[in-house]
């Protein structure tokens, strides 16, 4: 089970949009992720070069957390929003809900959940 020291240091390192040293400081090795139903990917270095990619396919982003942190033993979950800015210079913004599973002090899951048509609008 995460401290709530944790959860809140994971948070404001997402927030300061330093999403690649979330993973590289706050994932276990073995760590997975998913977004919505999709594929399980797996793996804390194949995660941390997949955020690493899509980091760079924009021009910058904007991490806003929504709400409070919430923690009940090894679960939490935080809701955020994400504003891209691509490099065609247009603004797309996205909400989501990312629940979470701890090992202790470390992240070993990570469920997306969000609607994919936001990022078209």
């Amino acid at each position: 089970m995460p401290s709530l020291k944790t959860l809140q240091a994971f948070a404001d390192t997402v927030e300061a949009n330093d999403h690649v040293g979330a993973i590289r400081n706050f994932y276990t090795a073995d760590a997975r992720t998913q977004e919505n139903d999709g594929e399980w990917r797996v793996g804390r270095e194949a995660l941390a070069a997949r955020e690493a990619a899509v980091l760079a396919a924009v021009s910058g982003v904007k991490t806003t957390r929504l709400g409070p942190l919430l923690l009940d033993g090894d679960h939490s979950a935080i809701c955020w929003r994400f504003e891209f800015t691509g490099k065609d210079g247009k603004v797309r913004s996205m909400e989501e809900v990312a629940w979470q599973t701890w090992r202790g002090e470390e992240l070993v899951e990570e469920r997306f959940f969000y609607d994919p048509t936001q990022m078209a609008r």
